[in-house]
């Protein structure tokens, strides 16, 4: 590992901070099991993504990013243009240090730092799914974005607008929850036209729907619990027409694994999923609020190497 060219992507301000305080340490157990490779910090949103795409350019091997999920997305971004990967031969690394650090719930990454430098060092990469989405921003301009883990909309779009304005500093659990719990005493259910390959397409009221690659969003929610990174499918939950009495009742088994126990939830699968609504739906893209509906989002199969543990568990 030591004989690549290496880049480290640090987002000093994740995990409320910690990451830029913890760096100094982070940067000398890096060097001593990687070798030397340079540091680029981001300062704003953007960073990362223009980070990683000029140093891919300039003939990186491995890109590291350092943060959480919102800056592991600008960084896959970074590695992809509006066709695809920019380069094929590249490789990923992760050292989750996040709010959320949602995606490591199903992939095979330690959330400890000494380990998850062990998992790059030894070099196990595997190839991964990316979902590809044509959206509206905030400008009413059409953008693609590309996510790794689970783009969403309709009330996630609203808890992640929420949390994202507030202070994160009690942690994902507790932000996401809270978030969550403010977000239905003020939000109401949604009406969208849904589309999934050409096998569904129905008019539907909805709370929310979940595009899935991971398993896990919004701070341990296991919403898609059957999902793969590898498995060139979108696992597709739709949380339909419950009262606002049944949310609250049901709102355990978004984190204890038994959603498929709620009536008013749908599952389906895909590799393309169309949505439009007359009403304004916001998204959540791996964290993220960039914008609304209309929405187009395709499956990338196998888009990018990432650097996991050699192990048989679920998504590898």
């Amino acid at each position: 590992m030591a004989s690549k060219k290496i880049v480290f992507i640090i987002n000093p301000h994740s995990g409320n901070g910690s990451t830029g305080r913890a760096w100094s340490h982070i940067h000398a157990a890096a060097k001593d099991r990687l070798g030397p490779f340079k540091s680029c910090l981001t300062s704003g949103p953007g960073d990362a993504t223009r980070i990683a795409r000029s140093n891919l350019l300039d003939g990186a091997e491995l890109i590291v990013c350092v943060g959480g999920d919102g800056t592991l997305n600008e960084v896959v971004n970074g590695f992809m243009d509006e066709n695809g990967p920019i380069r094929t031969d590249a490789l990923l690394g992760f050292l989750p240090n996040g709010t959320g650090c949602d995606f490591v719930r199903t992939a095979p990454i330690p959330r400890r730092i000494e380990e998850s430098l062990d998992t790059i060092r030894d070099g196990y990469a595997c190839f991964m799914d990316l979902g590809r989405i044509q959206y509206k921003n905030h400008h009413d301009e059409p953008c693609i974005r590309y996510f790794h883990n689970i783009t969403s909309f309709g009330l996630g779009g609203e808890v992640v607008a929420r949390v994202n304005r507030t202070s994160k500093a009690f942690g994902p659990f507790i932000s996401f929850i809270w978030g969550t719990l403010m977000t239905l005493l003020h939000y109401g259910k949604k009406s969208i036209r849904l589309k999934v390959d050409e096998r569904y397409d129905r008019e539907v009221t909805i709370w929310n729907v979940a595009v899935a690659n991971g398993q896990y969003h919004g701070g341990g929610m296991r919403v898609a619990p059957e999902a793969l990174i590898n498995d060139g499918l979108f696992h597709i939950t739709v949380i339909g027409d419950l009262s606002l009495a049944g949310v609250f009742r049901h709102l355990p088994k978004l984190y204890n694994g038994r959603i498929h126990e709620i009536t008013e939830v749908s599952f389906l699968t895909g590799r393309k999923v169309e949505a439009l609504s007359s009403e304004p739906v916001l998204l959540d893209v791996d964290g993220e609020q960039p914008g609304r509906l209309p929405v187009v989002i395709d499956m990338m199969p196998s888009a990018i190497r990432m650097l996991m543990k050699n192990s048989s568990s679920p998504g590898v």
